[in-house]
């Protein structure tokens, strides 16, 4: 369609150009003896062909600005053949260089042409929110080729795929799809340049952060650590980003601390608040080394104390699995387990439990679910789903003679009440685990009203042995358990009580309560008074260590400068007058002695230190620390699977380096990470099933 209206354009061109020679070279401006000009006809065109071509070239002379005469061509003329008669340089100077004529150019043929598009702009690729002016840029398009690799966590060879390369040849046949070696230096390249800019984030802020670690293991029996870093920026907003994921020798107490240290060392953090681990007792060596590391840095104003924190969903694991343990409980369980298996072993058992399930008129449109034994949490799951069919698997009992046969027996009626019982007991704890492995919100404000349930939990199921005994001897083993991590409260952080007074829906008050009502008075006054010396101490710390920063600030200003003015000395001192600790009321006395906030579901806390963190300077520095403190390091397990602490066949079969690079770019690439619902994964499947 191009050509055809460059040729009709050049056509007209040319045969304005005839008729203005044929006007200029008529019979009335010319002499009377020269003949006027012949008209070729078809039988002799071939001849003046060979004339012309013996004819010596006229020079050209310089080109001049093409008429604007497009309208000028009268109908009954007829137009020069452009394709026989010398004009196509004339096409190429209408293409190229003629001012007048307008530029049909195809936007995807000319790389500067823009088009508007619909685009995501957060990254997510959720929802295209924005129109933005974009054009062909090959670079770009690789960049965004690795990024999806990374972020999907697909093979290198993914790039190689047949379907792949025909769908890119479609949508942009111009973007050369890259091997996998190449796609897989693009990958390397993006982790590269990922790592600088959250490292200058570090460095130009010298931002705090808390610590989580774990370990983890490839199908190659290679031991890897991971080290997640969270922290709260200048604007208030809850981050976590994975630093390292690096092979370690072995789990030694001493391995491990080298290791956090040489991470540290290679990003720069000297700012360290907390270190998360689970209760082995390797993890104690390894805070150990590093709290005596850091007393040398001389770079936090804790240097090190209150450094270790113990995983608090570890140790719910541990009660719970010591619950289980319970003989008639675990008899019951297994039973259940097994008739799930047996309905969903083939899709003609499935079909017959379907007609059992509308024969016994059940609404429900689920179904049951498998569980994984070595997690408390899908067993939950599983006796949760199976409860509603507890009739539909009675009628298949009876209408079904292998499932009566079943190897161990099908659940019978106690097997059932258990099963109640036991989904009763698990419900507190599953909800308490997911409200405290989170990554995206604050956690260590919350555990302490978590802690005080489950000791209300104990000692209502504990009273309750005449009305169910089993419930009442799982809990009093579950006590035990969590007693000895939690019952000795010498044992627990001090930071986890503190970080409550910073809620200003709970402070001191909700503090105080909480203590006098599941501990002794004499515990409870103990540790009452140790908060509160505590909580003062470390606002100390913090208004000296600010001071110090802001002093050597002045002074260097000073150095720089030739006098100081007599308002920089009135400022300075209404500043130390405000921070006097013998002054009537410091920063603890009128945050403490303000009215608390109402509480409300709509309550954002860091948006409310946000705004409040200038009436409270010091305060506000001691908030972004210790509300970014994880009480769970579930929150690293979850940025790779939801199933173990085991590396995929794929990652495994990747050098470490490799490794690193993936898990990292992944983690630092999904602006706002999913936290992963075991429950709405399952009811995906249950529509796919139907």
């Amino acid at each position: 369609t191009l050509d055809m209206t460059i040729d009709k354009e050049v056509s007209s061109h040319a045969s304005i150009f005839m008729t203005e020679n044929q006007d200029e070279n008529s019979p009335s401006s010319m002499p009377t003896t020269e003949p006027p000009p012949q008209t070729i006809d078809q039988g002799n065109k071939d001849q003046c062909d060979n004339v012309q071509n013996n004819k010596k070239r006229k020079v050209r002379e310089a080109s001049t600005k093409t008429k604007d005469v497009s309208n000028a061509v009268e109908p009954e003329q007829e137009p020069a053949d452009s394709h026989r008669n010398g004009t196509s340089n004339l096409a190429t100077h209408l293409r190229t260089q003629c001012k007048k004529f307008p530029k049909h150019h195809d936007p995807n043929h000319d790389p500067n042409q823009t088009v508007l598009s619909l685009q995501d702009t957060n990254g997510t690729g959720s929802s295209a929110n924005a129109l933005v002016a974009v054009h062909f840029d090959s670079d770009l398009c690789r960049q965004a080729l690795a990024r999806m690799l990374i972020v999907d966590e697909l093979p290198f060879s993914f790039v190689e795929n047949e379907g792949f390369r025909y769908f890119m040849s479609v949508t942009q046949p111009r973007l050369v799809i890259p091997g996998r070696m190449a796609i897989a230096r693009d990958c390397l390249n993006l982790y590269t340049s990922e790592k600088h800019k959250l490292r200058n984030v570090f460095t130009k802020t010298n931002q705090s952060v808390s610590l989580t670690t774990d370990a983890w293991t490839s199908v190659q029996n290679i031991n890897y650590m991971v080290l997640t870093a969270h922290f709260i920026d200048e604007n208030w907003k809850m981050h976590k980003r994975i630093l390292n994921f690096c092979p370690i020798t072995s789990h030694k107490g001493e391995v491990i601390g080298r290791k956090i240290e040489k991470c540290l060392e290679g990003w720069m953090i000297g700012k360290v608040f907390t270190i998360t681990v689970d209760n082995a007792s390797s993890n104690d060596l390894a805070i150990c080394y590093l709290k005596n590391r850091m007393e040398d840095w001389n770079s936090h104003p804790l240097k090190g104390e209150h450094l270790h924190v113990r995983c608090c969903a570890h140790i719910l694991n541990l009660a719970v699995g010591d619950g289980l343990k319970l003989k008639d409980m675990h008899s019951s369980i297994s039973k259940i387990r097994s008739a799930v298996r047996f309905v969903r072993a083939s899709a003609n058992r499935l079909d017959r439990f379907k007609v059992c399930i509308k024969e016994t008129r059940i609404q429900d449109k689920s179904t049951v679910q498998y569980d994984c034994p070595t997690r408390w949490n899908s067993t939950y799951i599983m006796l949760e789903s199976a409860l509603k069919f507890q009739k539909a698997f009675k009628r298949l009992s009876e209408n079904c003679v292998e499932y009566a046969i079943l190897e161990g027996g099908f659940p019978n009626n106690d097997d059932w009440e258990n099963a109640k019982c036991f989904v009763k007991f698990l419900k507190l704890f599953f909800e308490i685990t997911k409200n405290v492995s989170g990554s995206t919100y604050v956690t260590s404000s919350t555990y302490f009203m978590e802690h005080c349930k489950i000791l209300q939990a104990f000692n209502t199921w504990m009273g309750s042995h005449k009305d169910d005994p089993i419930l009442a001897k799982m809990a009093t083993n579950m006590k035990g358990k969590y007693e000895k991590y939690w019952g000795d409260v010498s044992k627990m952080n001090i930071l986890v009580f503190i970080s409550v007074i910073f809620d200003p829906r709970h402070k001191l008050q909700f503090v105080s309560w909480g203590l006098n009502k599941y501990y002794d008075k004499e515990i409870a006054d103990s540790l009452n008074k140790k908060i509160k010396e505590t909580l003062s101490r470390i606002f100390e710390r913090y208004r000296s260590f600010s001071n110090k920063g802001e002093a050597e600030s002045v002074a260097q200003e000073v150095e720089g400068s030739q006098f100081v003015t007599s308002s920089e000395v009135y400022d300075q001192f209404e500043k130390d007058m405000d921070q006097d600790p013998n002054s009537s009321k410091n920063e603890v006395d009128l945050y403490l002695t303000e009215p608390r906030e109402k509480k409300n579901p709509d309550f954002d806390l860091l948006n409310w230190w946000k705004v409040n963190s200038t009436k409270y300077p010091t305060l506000g520095l001691i908030a972004r620390d210790i509300l970014a403190m994880p009480i769970s390091t579930v929150a690293s397990e979850s940025a790779f699977s939801t199933g173990g602490r085991v590396l995929s066949c794929y990652r495994s079969s990747l050098t470490p380096h490799t490794v690193e690079a993936l898990i990292c770019a992944q983690n630092w690439l999904r602006s706002s990470p999913l936290s992963v619902d075991i429950e709405e994964h399952l009811e995906d499947l249950e529509k796919l099933e139907e």
